[in-house]
């Protein structure tokens, strides 16, 4: 496994609990949407088992609804809990990714 698939997979969870935060999405559109922001590396295999284990987790629900271009789609939605863990994903993030990218603009720097 790359370095970049185990950097993803340690902020996927908060990743897709920032997308369903915004608006319900299904598992393709939810895919598609962080490829779009430029998670190439994140596939609908990727996304379901995250989907999975985030449902059983309570932090979103899923509810079948119907689809204008075929069989109905599962929409996840965040929970209240969803949104508790979400801010502290983000706040644990931003305690880390400020002091490891400040290291990382130094080492710029000095080249």
């Amino acid at each position: 496994m790359s370095i970049r698939s185990q950097l993803l997979k340690g902020i996927l969870d908060g990743c897709v609990l920032a997308v369903i935060e915004k608006e319900p999405v299904y598992g393709y559109e939810l895919s598609k949407k962080l490829q779009d922001i430029g998670l190439h590396d994140v596939s609908e295999g990727t996304i379901y088992p995250v989907l999975l284990r985030l449902q059983k987790n309570k932090l979103i629900r899923g509810e079948m609804r119907p689809s204008d271009t075929g069989p109905n789609r599962k929409y996840y939605f965040l929970t209240d809990l969803g949104k508790e863990n979400l801010a502290t994903i983000s706040a644990e993030w931003e305690q880390i990714s400020k002091p490891v990218n400040e290291l990382f603009i130094r080492r710029e720097s000095k080249e």
